[in-house]
């Protein structure tokens, strides 16, 4: 036999047809499926940084200043708010860092904290069962210490080594710099 000889085409069958057809109908609605799917999981994915960038922001703990209440590296789910109260935990910024702490005092409170480290506001001794060891860490203001208006006076719960509102370098945050308070840990470490 010649290799140039052609051989004759035969004609597809109706169920080579059909079948051919469906396998381009099955991968046409494949495509679609998954442009679909995808579409959905980038929407669903924007929507959720929109809501936990402007309602629910998600941080981490970095560092021991917090515990036992929170340890390092453990993940919290904030609300975007200002309007904190005593002993809740929140996040503010300062020079472009997320601060966790707890809220002491509020505008107008005045604060005095002794050497042995026993904190009372307005006069009154605070019941703290968050803090381990009670001290008087390290402190550049004088007492009784008079909250500004629209600031808040915030401490870590290891008052041995947390940098917070005793110290001149924060002292004390106003409303504007609140990123919002603890709702709960989402992951913790320990």
């Amino acid at each position: 036999m010649s290799a140039n000889k052609k051989t004759p085409q035969t004609m597809p069958s109706v169920q080579q047809v059909e079948a051919e057809l469906k396998n381009i109908n099955h991968k046409k609605r494949f495509r679609s499926t998954l442009f679909s799917t995808v579409s959905i999981l980038i929407v669903v994915a924007a929507v959720a940084v929109l809501i936990s960038t402007l309602f629910f922001p998600v941080v981490q703990v970095v560092g021991s200043s917090m515990e036992p209440s929170l340890n390092d590296g453990d993940i919290l789910l904030l609300v975007k708010s200002d309007k904190v109260t005593y002993g809740e935990l929140c996040c503010v910024s300062w020079q472009n860092k997320s601060l966790l702490k707890r809220v002491i005092g509020l505008s107008g409170d005045v604060i005095e904290i002794d050497g042995s480290g026993n904190v009372s506001v307005n006069g009154e001794l605070l019941d703290e069962p968050y803090v381990e060891e009670k001290e008087l860490g390290r402190c550049e203001i004088e007492f009784p210490y008079q909250v500004p208006e629209d600031k808040i006076f915030i401490l870590g719960d290891q008052r041995g080594t947390s940098v917070d509102s005793r110290s001149s370098a924060i002292g004390c945050v106003g409303k504007d710099q609140i990123i919002g308070k603890v709702i709960f840990k989402v992951w913790s470490k320990k």
